[in-house]
C-alpha cells in the first residue's frame, strides 16, 4: 500500500520520519443477515457483493474507520462498495444483497 495502492499516492522519503505501523488483529467474525447490523465506532466490517460485470468482490474497514471519518452506516457501506471497485448506481436494494461479516 505505501508505494502501489492506487488510492493513495506514494509514500515519499520526507515521510519516513512520521510514519508508524500498527497490528490489528481481527477476531469474533459473524455474518449478519442485515447490512445494517453493526455498530460505526464498535465493529470492523467486510461486505462480499456481486459487481456490475457479474464478479464478486469483497472489501473491509476496521472498526475505527468509519467513527473517524464521521460516517454513519449508510455512508461506510456505500464507501466499501466503491473501495471495492463497484461503479454502478448504490441503490438501497442493491444494498440488501450485500453479505456483511462484522467484527
Amino acid at each position: 500500500s505505501a508505494l502501489k495502492d492506487s488510492r493513495f499516492p506514494p509514500v515519499t522519503r520526507d515521510e519516513l520520519p512520521r510514519l508508524f505501523c500498527s497490528v490489528s488483529l481481527l477476531t469474533n467474525f459473524e455474518d449478519v443477515c442485515d447490512y445494517m447490523d453493526w455498530e460505526v465506532g464498535v465493529h470492523g466490517i467486510r461486505i462480499e457483493f456481486i459487481n456490475e460485470k457479474g464478479s464478486k468482490r469483497t472489501a473491509t474497514y476496521l472498526p475505527e474507520v468509519a467513527k473517524e471519518q464521521g460516517w454513519d452506516h449508510i455512508q461506510t457501506i456505500d464507501s466499501l462498495l466503491r473501495k471495492g471497485g463497484y461503479k454502478a448506481p448504490i441503490t438501497n436494494d442493491f444494498r440488501k444483497t450485500i453479505k456483511l461479516t462484522r467484527y
